[in-house]
């Protein structure tokens, strides 16, 4: 309803409720303008070089577009070639002392929010406070952008952002295999999703600092590859005898990546089967936890060399497609031996699958269980099997790499890591 329909039945019903709502409107519009100003007035600055626009006027721009809006379209058109001459006027008095547009950005801002505020005074409103903080944020966005942030890490995090939001939405979301094993969109928020888990690590460990000390490097290690991670721990603690306990602790940590990564990975392809699953995972992450905790009381306060264990960019991208082709080969593979062996072969086929990497195996079960090709209890116990083998293969790694000291710190943790795990399955 418009200004112009209330000369017939101004006491109305209808006219009475709209007056009401225009009225909360216009004072959201107020408000919006005064809550904008008052941050412009603060740096409006004094004398010749001021800035055009302060309190008054931002609050008067907000209004004038309530009341455009309230009036129709063309009175909205007029007032916004008013405004965006206004800005043109105001930049040309200030542009000499600050090139910048922030100000006449936030008056064209303004009188939008203002005449949203009339139909949707709450998004106007949540919408100017977000403005308002942009805004008053300049010396801390600043700060960020060029010290917190090197170019590196600004180039990946862009990355990171194309990759989800350009890229993942214009791939196919159903299987392209004969054995339905192979779901592009999938496979790429699979490796968007360890990109990200991986700058989450990196970011955690720049604002931890070397205090954090070598459980949290392990935590972030894990993220990659625990396998890895207990392989590199244990050659550190070979050469360094004192470093043992916060070695194993570090290796230990890691393997709260891996279960972090796991509910990653099954969360993708199948959610049922990820809640089947929450307590085993959870279980076998709070032995994880207890037992780095146990292994080393004192790495925490530890001073430790970061760049020795994490590098200089957010994520390698190579390393997360490389991850994305192994879940897909290695899916592929179990998806093809299930069809030539029969469906017995399962969960042996999944065991095997463990060895080479339990996230894997784990994609391919929560696929098969998805597309109905496999049971949850074969699922469950074919993930079992992975973690089995996994486990194993951790265990051998820890005592080659890092010597007897090493392993009997690092492997009970990794056992009892697999019985909770077993029983919670077993269980359930």
């Amino acid at each position: 309803m418009r200004l112009s329909d209330l000369t017939e039945g101004a006491a109305s019903p209808a006219a009475s409720a709209w007056l009401g709502t225009a009225a909360a409107g216009f004072a959201v519009a107020l408000g919006i303008g005064l809550l904008v100003g008052l941050e412009r007035e603060r740096v409006k600055g004094t004398g010749q070089r001021r800035k055009a626009a302060g309190i008054r006027t931002f609050a008067l721009l907000a209004l004038v577009g309530a009341s455009a809006a309230s009036m129709g379209d063309a009175a909205l058109l007029v007032a916004g070639v008013f405004v965006i001459a206004a800005m043109i006027v105001s930049y040309g008095r200030t542009s000499a002392a600050d090139p910048g547009l922030t100000t006449e950005v936030a008056m064209l801002a303004t009188f939008l929010l203002g005449a949203m505020a009339l139909a949707k005074p709450g998004q106007a409103g949540a919408l100017a406070i977000v403005v308002t903080l942009l805004l008053h944020s300049k010396a801390h966005l600043h700060t960020l952008a060029t010290r917190l942030f090197s170019g590196q890490e600004v180039h990946d995090l862009l990355f990171l952002s194309l990759s989800a939001f350009v890229i993942l939405p214009l791939l196919p979301d159903h299987p392209v295999d004969t054995w339905s094993a192979l779901n592009p969109r999938r496979l790429w928020l699979l490796a968007v999703a360890m990109m990200g888990v991986t700058a989450l690590g990196y970011f955690s460990l720049k604002v931890l600092g070397a205090r954090a000390g070598l459980a949290i490097v392990g935590l972030a290690g894990g993220f990659v590859s625990s396998t890895a991670t207990i392989a590199a721990m244990g050659e550190r603690a070979r050469t360094t005898q004192t470093l043992v306990p916060a070695a194993a602790s570090a290796a230990l940590m890691s393997n709260v990546g891996t279960i972090v990564q796991l509910v990653v990975v099954i969360g993708t392809f199948s959610l049922a089967l990820l809640q089947r699953l929450a307590l085993p995972l959870a279980a076998a992450g709070a032995v994880a936890v207890a037992a780095a905790l146990i292994a080393s009381r004192n790495s925490f306060a530890k001073p430790v060399n970061m760049g020795a264990f994490y590098g200089k960019r957010v994520f390698e991208p190579l390393r997360a497609f490389g991850f994305a082709v192994l879940l897909a080969s290695v899916m592929l593979v179990a998806a093809w031996l299930r069809s030539v062996l029969g469906e017995g072969s399962a969960i042996w086929v999944l065991g095997v699958s463990g060895l080479v990497d339990v996230h894997a195996a784990a994609a391919s079960a929560a696929q098969l269980e998805s597309a109905a090709t496999l049971s949850s209890i074969q699922a469950e116990y074919g993930l079992l099997a992975a973690f089995g083998a996994n486990s194993l293969l951790k265990s051998l790694m820890a005592w080659l790499k890092g010597g007897n000291a090493y392993a009997l710190r690092v492997v009970p943790g990794i056992v009892l890591m697999l019985v909770a795990f077993a029983v919670a399955v077993l269980m359930a």
